[in-house]
């Protein structure tokens, strides 16, 4: 594998975009660039990280011959365009969740990235952080047994300011883009099929976006999975796994790095510990540009993704929840 020092860009200046330079320079790495719709906001961004360039116009960092991969931080609704964009000319993506707004997007931009030969994948802590990657062997391995059914919660307490983005359409707000897809993709993540059978209700904010759901889904193989997702009350983060010899509970499941194992034989239960919350982006962000520099992608789960593109998808058409000037 080449040794290549990769040059990222930040596309977007908000928490993610801070978190993600924060994690280059803990690898003794710098950004190489930033660019964001306000530029004295990434004018200010590059002195606090001392990143040495900032683009005039966002279009210029697409433009940029020596740039190699840019992580898009903007808001899901804006991804497509920024994404098509930087594919066709030449550049490697890594996009904040949700990836895109629908699987029409996801799909086209796909496509692209096959064609120019380019690595795309979504920023999703799921795929990445060392414990999933433990429990997901110990499953492979047998030590729990199947995987028999698996219940999410994720809510929360968001105030009734119809502005911003958790309620606003024209941000594509709403409970399932924002906080579902981690639940989804922890369903996807420890399921051995893509669930094929989707129920739900939900119930719609002031705005008619999606402010809680209950999704029940089940695979071809019989395993099955609840989810709970709620805007505008408060609930755990919390994931149960259940399998044949047991159940693992994982809490604060979008960054864990602890989840509990119980033994249904032995009565007993098991701590396990793997990686550190903190470094939630690093881990994304070290598989990327290992993906990158060794032509292997697969650690990306970009099927994953595209897996739970498609249910959240399905999810909305089968609730009439479009957003504006979205193409399904």
């Amino acid at each position: 594998m080449s040794e290549k020092n990769l040059n990222w860009a930040m596309l977007g200046v908000g928490v993610i975009a801070n978190e993600a330079a924060q994690a280059l320079h803990k690898q003794g790495k710098n950004l190489y660039a930033v660019a964001n719709r306000t530029h004295d906001k990434a004018v200010a961004f590059a002195e606090k990280y001392s990143v040495p360039k900032v683009y005039d116009a966002i279009d210029d960092m697409f433009d940029d011959d020596l740039l190699d991969v840019i992580y898009i931080a903007t808001p899901h609704n804006t991804h497509y365009p920024f994404m098509k964009r930087a594919l066709e000319s030449g550049k490697h993506l890594l996009v904040e969740k949700s990836i895109t707004l629908n699987s029409r997007e996801l799909d086209e931009m796909i496509s692209l990235a096959a064609e120019k030969n380019l690595v795309l994948a979504e920023a999703m802590t799921i795929w990445h952080m060392p414990l999933y990657k433990t429990l997901r062997q110990k499953i492979s391995d047998g030590e729990f047994g199947k995987v028999q059914i698996i219940t999410l919660n994720f809510g929360s307490f968001k105030e009734y300011d119809m502005r911003n983005r958790f309620f606003n359409m024209n941000l594509a707000g709403g409970a399932l883009l924002d906080i579902g897809v981690y639940a989804l993709s922890i369903v996807r993540s420890f399921m051995d099929e893509t669930p094929s059978e989707i129920l739900s209700q939900w119930k719609p904010s002031p705005t008619g976006s999606d402010e809680m759901a209950t999704i029940l889904l089940q695979n071809s193989c019989g395993q099955m999975a609840t989810v709970a997702l709620s805007m505008h009350s408060k609930q755990p983060k919390r994931a149960v796994i259940s399998c044949e010899r047991g159940y693992i509970e994982i809490l604060e499941y979008p960054r864990a790095d602890r989840a509990t194992f119980f033994d249904a034989e032995t009565g007993t239960f098991e701590e396990i510990f793997v990686g550190e919350r903190s470094d939630a982006l690093l881990y994304e962000m070290n598989d990327m540009e290992q993906a990158i520099l060794s032509g292997d992608a697969s650690a990306m789960k970009l099927d994953f993704s595209r897996d739970v593109m498609n249910i959240m998808t399905a999810l909305r058409k089968n609730w009439k929840l479009q957003y504006p000037n979205e193409t399904w």
